[in-house]
């Protein structure tokens, strides 16, 4: 019987053992990953001493007109907000914000943390609200078109995304906290499940074993058109 060579060979694969040393490696790993959870604990405390820097009454844009920062907070005393990336009179906004802002669907649950997560963006309020509706994003938008709140806090027109962090002390808002690049995974659970895979994002600047699937950068990331067929009003 004549013998083929499979063109298409599957990728390389973990060396397979036995449970003992499986648990053993295990173990080994989870010290490391206890230790990574000690530090961001630290990192978080050292977050939580950071001072402020109180913020002028901005104006900017809702759903049914002008709105000053307070009003983002809606009643509660902390607010993030992610600063979604705005391409003027393109079709699709950038991929790795509409993706991100994507994966939350229910943030009822920082009310009980006294806290608010909303969409600012420095689109128009009425073209921003219809890409919020085609590509199927479940939170609260705002426009900072005309105002200079954007710019103030690191998403200027034309730059890229950030996530910042608020504190109200009645009719008064303070900044707390900024992120913006890879700072922004940890607000995510999109990476996180994506990194604990056998071959993880399979992006060629990662440190993977030999032969494990490899592609460029973002090539694994859903663009604008893929989250609203996933999402959007015509997903099935």
């Amino acid at each position: 019987m004549p013998t083929t060579t499979d063109q298409t060979a599957s990728p390389a694969l973990p060396p397979v053992t036995d449970p003992e040393t499986w648990q053993r490696e295990l173990n080994a790993l989870r010290m490391r990953e206890k230790a990574a959870t000690r530090e961001l604990d630290a990192i978080a405390a050292q977050r939580r001493r950071l001072p402020m820097v109180e913020l002028p009454a901005y104006t900017l844009q809702g759903p049914h007109g002008p709105v000053s920062l307070i009003d983002l907070f809606d009643g509660a005393s902390q607010l993030i907000t992610y600063h979604h990336m705005w391409f003027p009179d393109s079709e699709w906004q950038c991929g790795g914000c509409t993706s991100y802002t994507a994966q939350f669907t229910r943030t009822d649950f920082l009310r009980k943390y006294d806290a608010r997560f909303v969409i600012v963006t420095q689109g128009p309020i009425e073209e921003a609200l219809t890409y919020r509706k085609k590509v199927g994003n479940q939170l609260d938008w705002y426009s900072t078109a005309g105002s200079d709140f954007g710019a103030d806090v690191g998403a200027p027109p034309g730059g890229g995304f950030a996530l910042n962090v608020f504190l109200r002390d009645g009719e008064t808002a303070y900044r707390t906290w900024h992120s913006d690049g890879r700072g922004t995974e940890q607000l995510s659970h999109t990476f996180p499940f994506v990194d604990v895979l056998p071959y993880g994002r399979q992006e060629a600047w990662q440190d993977s074993p030999e032969g494990w699937p490899q592609s460029e950068t973002y090539d694994g990331w859903l663009s604008s058109e893929e989250v609203a067929a996933l999402y959007g009003p015509r997903a099935r």
